[in-house]
């Protein structure tokens, strides 16, 4: 029968296993601003709250990198040379499979503000860039957006069963054995259920930051878990490669003769 989550689990949490236990929690966040004293200010804000950032100082430069990589939060300048904040927003939620929410960093008047809000952001920072409230405006979106960290829990997605603490997958009732690597591989892939993941976002959330692994490696897991997991059409579920991107596990109709 059709594949069924029973929750709706967005949340891209780095998995990154070791003796059975969660390292680390991080998401990736793409920062644009022109102004590169600023770009560099956030972006430090940002990774002493434990997040991966990434720089960006052009509209055009970020775009480029929409289309090769994913990002769990966008920070974006209202106001850039090439391609604006405001333009950067409208084109990837156009043309984005699963847009990542957007903070814009506004200049303090109440008009731009409120043209932040009208163009579609999820929310602002204004100009002098705090502290204190840029990490709880951006932790505060990412709640929202994602849910809330905390205690590994058993995490169910309609036959698919994962519990963080025993690092075990039951399938329908059924056991399966994983290795640590391929549970955090899969369950990635279901929080992240019909969204596409760049290879780099995958690498890093399951190997770490600047994982030394070959690409191989991990298409290697990707074939494991596809088979062991029964991530397959009949099945209600197809995990394929997104040409020179990364992966997307999907739902989808079983055949009829399934």
């Amino acid at each position: 029968m059709p594949f069924v989550h029973r929750r709706a689990v967005r949340a891209r949490y780095w998995l990154g296993w070791l003796n059975g236990a969660i390292e680390e929690v991080f998401m990736r966040l793409a920062i644009l601003d022109d102004d590169r004293e600023l770009c560099a200010h956030v972006a430090s804000i940002m990774r002493s709250s434990g997040h991966a950032c990434f720089e960006f100082h052009s509209g055009e430069a970020l775009q480029r990198s929409l289309l090769r990589e994913s990002y769990d939060l966008l920070i974006l300048d209202w106001e850039l040379p090439d391609l604006s904040g405001v333009d950067l927003l409208a084109w990837a939620r156009a043309n984005l499979p699963a847009p990542p929410p957007v903070i814009m960093l506004a200049g303090g008047e109440d008009g731009e503000v409120v043209k932040d809000l009208a163009v579609g952001a999820d929310d602002y920072v204004t100009k002098p860039v705090q502290t204190a409230v840029l990490k709880a405006r951006v932790g505060a979106l990412l709640r929202r957006s994602y849910g809330a960290t905390g205690t590994p829990r058993i995490e169910t997605f309609g036959e698919h069963v994962f519990d963080p603490m025993a690092m075990t997958v039951t399938v329908d009732g059924v056991a399966i054995g994983v290795t640590a690597k391929e549970f955090g591989l899969a369950l990635l892939l279901f929080r992240n259920l019909n969204r596409p993941l760049s290879r780099a976002h995958i690498m890093e959330a399951v190997w770490g930051r600047s994982p030394d692994v070959p690409s191989r490696t991990l298409d290697a897991h990707v074939s494991q878990i596809r088979s062991r997991l029964f991530l397959r059409p009949e099945h209600g579920l197809r995990l394929a490669s997104v040409y020179s991107f990364g992966y997307r596990l999907a739902q989808v109709e079983p055949p009829a003769d399934a």
